[in-house]
């Protein structure tokens, strides 16, 4: 079972909490030891997966990954297992109760974003519409 622990910046210690999905991430076993392992090949355990949301891509929205090593005042940090995903305020009204998983597939491997808050994805599944 992911523990979800969810970064409170100072702003939102005065706001109510949200009405709709609850504002969480879960990270999947599988992507907790794809993280710890990329971290690890770059030398710095303190990195930080970083998912985030831009407007793009063939449906509307497009996921982001990046690392980082630190985590802003408006930013949520979910960790499993060690490894930490970090997601933006903004990107994470999008995500609110998305799924992280590292598949390994014939089409190769990649992290994928299961969000229940899209209401379509293109083919590849980098991009979506709410």
């Amino acid at each position: 079972m992911a523990t979800l622990i969810t970064g409170l910046s100072k702003s939102d210690a005065a706001k109510p909490a949200p009405a709709a999905a609850p504002r969480a991430l879960e990270v999947t076993p599988s992507a907790a030891r794809r993280v710890k392992a990329l971290a690890g090949m770059e030398g710095n355990p303190a990195l930080m997966l970083r998912l985030s949301v831009s407007g793009g891509g063939c449906s509307g929205y497009q996921y982001g990954f990046s690392f980082d090593d630190s985590a802003g005042a408006e930013d949520h940090v979910f960790e499993r297992d060690g490894a930490r995903v970090v997601v933006d305020d903004t990107s994470l009204a999008l995500l609110a109760g998305a799924q992280v998983d590292y598949v390994e597939d014939l089409m190769g491997s990649y992290f994928k974003v299961s969000n229940p808050n899209a209401t379509s994805s293109c083919g590849c599944g980098s991009s979506f519409a709410v």
